[in-house]
């Protein structure tokens, strides 16, 4: 489908601001590295070559100690069967990923699983960033943190948007009545405290439940708080929109409301729409990472920057590899993703190269 002239104009805005286009760029590279972690940060190996026959762990089933005869039958520790392969200078052999530590798994230093301090000189075999007060490789955490983070916001994203722009754009077509309800069930709904619903909310949810639906019931929690100022915007938006020349011969033609809403008004209001995409990433992001220091966000052992950063506060003087490698992570993010969001804001401000005669 071609893009109009002016929504191209936009785009050629957008990248000739440096910051904000290279920002965006690196943070797609990001993302898309981060849906191959498990080839990049795992303990499992990419390949096994063991008595001419293959075996692919990485997406595969567990394969305890026996299949390769190591005498134990829970699931094969492979950086200890890289060792024997080679100690044994056999045909066998194994490729592990450049980091090969998985996000949940301890590993003991001096015999005690308590922080261990950066080894990154230690190739695949270190911990590049440290580990944890558990012995949890901190940069495995941050890797599947960042994942977890910047999807949980993006979803965040699209259900408040999908909420807030629906009741926003039905608030400013309809008016009168409807529009005056709506706005009094939001202030009402508004004043409801979100953080006290999530620690109720949390209190009372059984043990037994499983980490995706304890994410995704925390998801519908933020959802259901945060909508509101979309509405708002959308509203205005709507309203503005509904008096145009346009709409009144949409309405002439027979078109019905959700036509002229969702076909005719919305494209024109996605200034407002993708001006705030990126901040409300970032609000995520940094609510996500507020509930986690707090302990009602994401569910342990979830990889999260905000559990980290609370490990890091409480060791800061024994550790302190740990709350400064989940403090400059989470500040890169944020900063990436802001300078997204300023570009964006000033290449499709409507108000840009208008001049009034």
């Amino acid at each position: 489908m071609a893009l109009n002239p002016l929504t191209l104009r936009k785009l050629r805005r957008f990248r000739s601001i440096k910051r904000g286009y290279w920002s965006f760029l690196i943070l797609m590279g990001l993302i898309v590295v981060s849906l191959f972690g498990e080839l990049l940060v795992n303990n499992r190996a990419l390949v096994v070559r063991y008595e001419g026959h293959w075996y692919f762990p990485t997406y595969g089933a567990n394969l305890p100690g026996t299949t390769f005869d190591l005498g134990y039958g829970y699931d094969t520790n492979y950086r200890d069967l890289q060792k024997k392969f080679r100690e044994e200078g056999g045909d066998n052999w194994l490729i592990m990923s450049p980091v090969a530590y998985g996000p949940n798994e301890n590993t003991p230093y001096e015999n005690v699983f308590k922080p261990a301090p950066p080894s990154w000189m230690n190739g695949p075999a270190g911990h590049w960033l440290g580990t944890d007060t558990t012995g949890r490789d901190i940069f495995a955490r941050l890797f599947y943190g960042f994942r977890i983070a910047i999807f949980f916001s993006l979803a965040f994203m699209v259900l408040t948007y999908l909420v807030g722009i629906t009741i926003g754009c039905l608030m400013g077509y309809y008016g009168g009545v409807f529009d005056l309800i709506v706005q009094r069930l939001i202030e009402v709904w508004s004043n409801i405290p979100f953080l006290y619903m999530v620690i109720i909310l949390f209190s009372v949810i059984p043990s037994t439940f499983s980490i995706p639906a304890r994410i995704g019931l925390l998801l519908l929690v933020m959802v259901l708080f945060s909508w509101t100022s979309m509405t708002y915007y959308m509203r205005t938006a709507t309203y503005r929109e509904k008096a145009r020349d346009y709409t009144a011969a949409a309405t002439v033609m027979g078109a019905g409301a959700g036509r002229i809403i969702f076909h005719h008004i919305l494209p024109n209001t996605i200034s407002t729409i993708v001006t705030f995409m990126p901040f409300t990433v970032v609000s995520a992001i940094t609510a996500i990472t507020a509930l986690d220091f707090l302990g009602f966000g994401l569910p342990p052992p979830t990889p999260s920057m905000g559990e980290l950063l609370k490990q890091g506060t409480q060791t800061l003087t024994t550790a302190p590899w740990i709350v400064s490698s989940a403090f400059a992570a989470l500040v890169f993010i944020l900063i990436l993703v802001t300078f997204i969001g300023e570009a964006v804001r000033e290449a499709f401000d409507p108000k840009k190269f208008t001049t009034y005669q």
